[in-house]
């Protein structure tokens, strides 16, 4: 059975990681960026194909063999109260009044459930992820939701996802409505020290990132929630388009500053 994304992966209660065969990178394939402030990483080649869009495309017997057995990928409540603790701490969070945050799958990745009550409780604006078409494209937008009580209410998708009903979305504001974001909580399937992400195969972080850069010259403060297994000691390899994350929170109570 392909897996054409690591939510795939993770809802059918495995992962297929380890069955996908080596493939050679191509030109504009890198596995560094420039040091700077900038946060796209370094340009690529311009005839570069682009294998970020599947999990397929992504060498995973050679770039996460550190992730272990699969059953260490399993949601643990412990693992995101530290996570969450760490994050709620900083000071880009509790100065921040306008949040994005990522809904937590039942497993698999650090849930966010926490943060987002501790928003609204906060008095922050919080928006969410929503993917819809748009000329037969999927695209994400942040979506605001209203208050905790409808967070409450919000059913799951087919990975078990929190997530607004087409019906719900009519109307709804969206972060280019106001004044835009101060920080995105990010979800990744894996992440290194120099604060690439690797995320869930269908790259619609990075394109909102690019889409928002167009629409305001200050960017939300980037920070990512990871699983210790999922922060690798391998470089990954990175294309033009994908944006470096500002901050790493692990499950484990460690705190990654790409600014330190």
């Amino acid at each position: 059975m392909p897996v054409h994304s690591y939510r795939e992966g993770l809802s059918s209660g495995m992962i297929l990681l380890f069955a996908i065969p080596p493939l050679d990178f191509p030109a504009g394939f890198i596995s560094g960026h420039d040091g700077s402030s900038n946060r796209k990483a370094r340009p690529a080649q311009a005839n570069a194909r682009d294998f970020v869009g599947t999990v397929e495309y992504f060498n995973c017997t050679a770039m996460l063999v550190s992730l272990g057995p699969c059953e260490r990928i399993t949601f643990n409540p412990v693992l995101s109260n530290v996570a969450t603790s760490k994050l709620l701490s900083l000071s880009e969070y509790q100065n921040a009044k306008s949040i994005a945050v990522y809904l937590s799958m039942p497993s698999g990745e650090l849930s966010t459930r926490s943060i987002v009550q501790d928003a609204f409780q906060r008095g922050k604006d919080v928006y969410i992820p929503y993917i819809h078409t748009v000329d037969k494209v999927s695209v994400m937008d942040m979506l605001a939701l209203e208050s905790i009580t409808e967070f409450e209410s919000l059913q799951p998708d087919k990975w078990g996802i929190p997530s607004l009903q087409p019906t719900q979305v009519l109307g709804r504001r969206d972060c280019f409505s106001g004044k835009g974001l101060d920080l995105i909580v990010m979800p990744g399937m894996a992440f290194d020290s120099g604060f690439r992400r690797l995320g869930h195969g269908k790259g619609y972080y990075d394109h909102f990132l690019t889409r928002y850069s167009q629409w305001s010259s200050k960017m939300p403060f980037l920070v990512a929630m990871s699983l210790q297994e999922q922060l690798l000691a391998e470089d990954i390899p990175v294309m033009e388009h994908d944006w470096l994350i500002d901050a790493i929170v692990v499950g484990d109570g460690r705190y990654l500053d790409r600014r330190s």
